[in-house]
């Protein structure tokens, strides 16, 4: 049996998501300040810059009242039951709480995994804040709203807690995060940033309804110019991504967070992420006042280049000809259009994969200096098309361990196996190599690498125009660069290396 703690500790472990281009994990910040003003220690524990991570989550949890761990859906769950289970083998009774938007959309069977004693759903800040305090005093957390819990082998959960606007919520505790450490991994010194939730569309595969709905609701632009310029300020910070779901829904409020950073003399450079529709609305006189206030990038989710495929996307709010404008209109202003896609959506065939490819490529060509990110559809919980999933031979996982899988990267789909899948990983291969893309980490490439890589770009694009993929000795070359670059980087993630995924059900 577990004693009380009379320590007021609470241990944070965020499992790793993506080791080379890693921060501070958002979610975790936002919980903890509440925590911090009501006296607790709060410690945080990522996996992606803490070597041994497990030994260090097993010292500090020693004299804690409960370990929390926010995880999204994919593999971040692999290191989650890793984790749990250590915990269990040590002491069986101490308290497992998880949070962020994989227990948010799939409570229940969350929940069901043995490792798990409480989720956190939705907004945690108030939840966990009094679920702690229950803990802390052995407490029944009945009447706590926005939780789960288990008692005598059942599941029970508590009413749904309202959301608040984003302007009611304590601001981020980026204090506790290792900036240094996040630097030393990815060369670059950066964070995210929210300043608005949810989107008022609603794409058939997106999650985003399934935890705030489709009321957007945005911080005043006078917050976000004074909480962004001192945030890069205090921590040294070089850029920032605005992690809202579509930043330019208000954009007289875009115009004056632009004015108001210019006028505070803002050093930092900023993305956000917005629907091509609201783009293509801004003049370039817009974009171009974005740009001195240190906009440098504006990723846009273009999905499909197929007509069809948009139409069952529920992507009616968009068209081609703001697409072109969009990225004509960026380009002009010195902003960098940055472009996804999914592949394989349930309805796409070779046609209209043909018709995004040449797509993509006419945009690259005709603005040099857009860039194209692409996924392979994952059917995740909480988005639209889920519901749909027995209809297109979707089984979803039946446990918290059966998702670790469902990441785009790794997804295999009834419609797309074997050689199918195959070789739209080598055409995803060649458009990575056909035009540049620039990632958040720092560019470690010597002279001679650049001008290798932008050398075969030329026949990349070749193959690519001509759908033709056979003795494919440009990915060949392009590999033996990667590795050429990565012998030659230090070694600051070496851990990684040495994980293996968690075998045994929590």
């Amino acid at each position: 049996m577990r004693t009380p703690s009379s320590s007021k500790k609470v241990v944070f472990f965020f499992p790793s998501f993506a080791s080379s281009e890693a921060t501070a994990p958002l979610g975790i910040l936002a919980v903890a300040t509440p925590l911090i003003r009501a006296g607790y220690q709060v410690v945080l524990i990522d996996s992606t810059i803490t070597p041994d991570f497990k030994k260090r989550v097993l010292i500090e949890v020693q004299d804690a009242i409960c370990l929390g761990i926010s995880l999204v859906t994919g593999p971040m769950i692999r290191e989650t039951v890793e984790i749990a289970q250590a915990i269990r083998e040590w002491n069986p009774d101490f308290p497992i709480i998880l949070g962020g938007w994989h227990p948010s959309l799939l409570p229940e069977q969350t929940l069901q995994a043995a490792c798990v004693d409480y989720i956190v759903r939705g907004q945690g800040e108030e939840a966990l804040l009094e679920l702690v305090q229950h803990l802390e005093s052995r407490a029944a957390p009945d009447f706590i709203a926005g939780i789960g819990f288990k008692r005598g082998g059942k599941l029970i959960m508590t009413p749904e807690r309202p959301l608040k606007p984003l302007v009611e919520m304590p601001p981020k505790a980026y204090q506790i995060a290792d900036f240094d450490a996040y630097e030393r991994g990815c060369g670059r010194r950066w964070a995210m940033y929210t300043s608005s939730l949810a989107c008022p569309f609603n794409c058939s595969y997106c999650t985003n309804g399934g935890v705030y709905g489709r009321k957007w609701n945005a911080l005043p632009a006078e917050q976000f110019v004074d909480e962004t310029v001192d945030l890069t300020r205090r921590y040294k910070l070089e850029m920032l991504w605005v992690v809202d779901d579509n930043f330019l829904v208000d954009l007289d409020r875009a115009r004056d967070i632009a004015e108001g950073l210019v006028r505070a003399g803002s050093q930092y450079q900023w993305s956000v992420q917005a629907t091509t529709n609201l783009v293509s609305r801004l003049s370039i006189e817009d974009l171009t006042l974005l740009r001195r206030a240190g906009l440098h990038q504006v990723c846009q989710g273009v999905d499909s280049g197929s007509p069809k495929v948009l139409q069952l996307m529920n992507k009616t709010f968009q068209d081609f000809d703001q697409i072109y404008e969009s990225a004509a209109r960026c380009i002009a202003a010195g902003v960098r259009p940055s472009f996804n896609i999914i592949f394989a959506f349930p309805g796409e065939g070779s046609k209209e994969r043909k018709e995004t490819i040449a797509f993509m490529m006419d945009v690259c060509r005709r603005f040099p200096g857009a860039e194209f990110w692409t996924n392979i559809f994952t059917p995740y919980p909480g988005s639209p098309i889920m519901k749909k999933a027995a209809e297109i031979g979707i089984e979803p996982p039946t446990s918290l361990e059966g998702w670790a899988d469902f990441f785009p990267r790794y997804t295999q789909l009834p419609w797309l196996k074997g050689n199918d899948h195959a070789r739209l990983q080598t055409t995803r291969d060649y458009l990575r190599v056909a035009f540049d893309r620039i990632p958040i980490a720092s560019d470690t490439r010597d002279p001679i690498t650049r001008l290798v890589q932008k050398t075969i770009s030329l026949p990349a694009r070749w193959r690519l125009d001509h759908d033709f993929y056979k003795f494919p000795v440009e990915l060949w070359l392009n590999q033996k660069l990667k590795q050429r670059t990565a012998a030659m980087k230090p070694a600051v993630d070496a851990k990684r290396l040495a994980n293996t995924p968690a075998e045994a059900a929590c």
